[in-house]
């Protein structure tokens, strides 16, 4: 069972999807656009001195006034949004765990200064600033934006009602919890998760076929999806990546 034109929701925040929908402009797919989430700036009040900055997403970055200081990223679409406003970026091209282990060697080094600031969403997972404190660094966080959940779209359900495979790119734990919370679905899923705990999450949609990207990155992930167009999304297989 394959579909004339590929379908690929996309359910991140507005302005990323767009983005990353620009991306896929060549694949000649059906591209839908249905945020569950939207996010929200919080007010805060910088420290008036601290040693460098963590951000774990974008996010952080755009609420987060700029500084000649040092920033410790989650990767390297943050660290890019991060230099362009002025911090001393640091990429530590991974997920959460590969930025504890950056910021703890650079830390080891000598190469860091105290204390640091996680800039966080209201939902935040692995708990940076926690277990940075339980090896010896000052660290603090605020949170700096919300998360707010927000109900698929019509097209969205159209989608995923529907008879058709439709390729869904998840690119955090989070919106692949909140996309589970909004099924089950009839269609058949061909879930591209951007890391295995994003894949985690998205198996409670029972997905027809689940391939995590080769890297926690945009490019990894238009790679994955453009592999599994060019393999027909493995339905008639029924194959499982991991």
């Amino acid at each position: 069972m394959t579909p004339e034109t590929p379908k690929i929701l996309l359910t991140r925040p507005l302005p990323a999807a767009r983005a990353f929908a620009e991306r896929l402009a060549d694949l000649a797919a059906e591209v839908v656009i249905s945020p569950v989430q939207a996010i929200a700036p919080v007010a805060h009040e910088l420290p008036a001195r601290f040693g460098g900055a963590i951000f774990t997403s974008r996010n952080g970055v755009d609420a987060v006034a700029g500084r000649a200081a040092p920033a410790w990223c989650v990767g390297g679409a943050t660290a890019r949004a991060a230099h362009d406003k002025g911090w001393q970026a640091i990429s530590a091209d991974g997920d959460a765990e590969a930025l504890l282990r950056r910021i703890l060697a650079d830390h080891a080094a000598g190469g860091l200064g105290l204390p640091l600031v996680h800039f966080r969403g209201e939902f935040a997972r692995g708990n940076l600033a926690q277990r940075l404190g339980e090896a010896g660094l000052d660290t603090r966080e605020i949170t700096v934006y919300r998360q707010i959940s927000k109900p698929l779209s019509g097209r969205a359900r159209h989608c995923l009602g529907g008879e058709s495979p439709v390729i869904v790119p998840l690119f955090s734990p989070r919106s692949a919890a909140q996309l589970v919370q909004q099924g089950p679905f009839a269609a058949p899923l061909v879930v591209v998760a951007m890391s295995d705990a994003v894949a985690a999450e998205a198996a409670a949609l029972s997905p027809h076929r689940m391939v995590v990207s080769a890297a926690p990155d945009a490019e990894a992930m238009v790679a994955a999806i453009r592999q599994v167009i060019n393999a027909a999304y493995g339905i008639e297989s029924g194959e499982n990546s991991p």
